[in-house]
């Protein structure tokens, strides 16, 4: 078929097809810098986080096909965004990185229990949303300050870019950060010629590396336990919501039986997470991708096999990414989350009742500590539910008020 229904004109089949591979595009080159930097902060070698690259791209463009097939609506996947910018908060932990693919392992399971067994689905939305958001960011909180650092030890090589990105966001918020990184290959490339450096070929090809997972309780609820809290607060709930409002009701079970066995399979080949996608899901699932709602499953369909080719780009993008001159690809990767700190911040002190709860559980994930051999996020919602407990449970007491005189 080459054209819409009838009722709704000649509305060609190019036109959910472009419009999936745009948001391929746009996810793909807004965040995958941070991807990479969340992976090797964790301990992932330079290969080791190319594979996960990979891993992620197959695993949520065989999910979305799947899934847009299967049911007929423009469910789009995307890794989680705000749970690679979570790894780069919290370090490597006991065990390495065979430990943090464990952790990815257990998040996958509990994802996929969530769509089982609702009772955990309904103990995670027990969880203040303040006190997620404020988690999450300040997280973020030292990943969005990197350009301002980096602007100060390199300034010939950071502004360009963030000049670029500046200019650009202007015009259009999609392809502020993709322009971003392109002004960013320019000045590595620049560096690299400057510099007499080549990259050999074979660091181009792509290619997977397996990792035997090891499970350690440091990792289990430093890593998996805030991983798993981010991805469902950050993107799966708020990826339903995002399709609801174009009239599309998720099919809950099977999206997290299937986002959640993608992101155990993709594990061991060191991806962090797959889920719901909640930004460029309005991508494909807006009318411009097509008049027909019907029709739209289309266009996610065209994203997944989108994803399929970028996955072979995965490899010589982290090869230069690791060639990359300090500060660079963190100035990209900061400005890629600026959106998301500004919603997370929003989305803390949105509700005055639970602000002393919140700004603790937000200076303590900034803060970057690592207790117990634990890193700050997992005691920043500590922290916040503890006080927020505490407080609530306060009698209001009444006070005269001062007199003036």
């Amino acid at each position: 078929m080459t054209a819409a229904d009838s009722a709704y004109g000649p509305i060609p089949l190019s036109t959910p097809i472009s419009a999936g591979i745009v948001a391929a595009l746009v996810g793909f080159t807004s965040s995958f810098a941070v991807v990479l930097t969340g992976l090797r902060a964790v301990g992932a070698s330079p290969a080791e986080a190319a594979s996960g690259l990979s891993a992620l791209c197959v695993t949520q463009a065989l999910g979305m096909m799947w899934l847009a097939r299967r049911y007929r609506q423009p469910i789009t996947l995307a890794w989680s965004t705000p749970g690679a910018a979570l790894l780069a908060g919290t370090g490597v932990v006991a065990g390495g990185w065979p430990a943090a693919v464990g952790a990815f392992v257990t998040v996958g399971v509990l994802i996929v229990l969530t769509g089982l067994w609702p009772r955990l689905g309904a103990l995670v939305s027990r969880i203040p949303v303040p006190l997620a958001q404020a988690m999450l960011a300040g997280v973020l909180l030292p990943l969005c300050s990197a350009p301002v650092a980096a602007f100060a030890d390199s300034p010939a090589l950071i502004a360009p870019v963030a000049v670029v990105w500046l200019v650009v966001l202007r015009f259009s918020t999609r392809w502020a950060v993709p322009a971003a990184f392109v002004a960013a290959a320019a000045v590595i490339a620049a560096d690299l010629i400057g510099s007499g450096t080549s990259i050999a070929t074979s660091d181009l090809v792509p290619g997977i590396d397996w990792t035997v997972p090891h499970w350690s309780w440091q990792a289990t609820i430093g890593i998996a336990v805030p991983l798993y809290i981010v991805t469902m607060a950050s993107q799966n709930i708020p990826g339903t919501t995002v399709m609801a409002s174009f009239g599309f009701r998720i099919p809950w079970r099977a999206s997290m039986t299937v986002t959640g066995t993608g992101t155990v399979l993709g594990a061991f080949a060191g991806g962090h997470t797959i889920n719901l996608a909640a930004i460029s899901a309005a991508l494909s699932a807006n009318p411009g991708a097509h008049p027909d709602p019907k029709r739209r499953w289309i266009a996610a369909f065209s994203a997944g096999c989108s994803y399929l080719v970028l996955a072979l780009l995965a490899t010589a993008l982290a090869t230069l990414v690791a060639a990359a001159p300090a500060g660079v690809v963190e100035t990209v990767a900061g400005l890629a989350l600026l959106g998301t700190l500004a919603a997370s911040l929003f989305g803390a002190l949105e509700h005055a009742s639970d602000r002393e709860a919140t700004v603790l559980t937000f200076l303590v994930a900034a803060s970057g500590l690592t207790f117990a051999g634990i890193g700050s996020a997992f005691w920043a919602l500590v922290v916040g539910l503890v006080v927020r407990a505490i407080l609530r449970r306060q009698s209001p007491i009444a006070t005269a008020p001062e007199e003036t005189g």
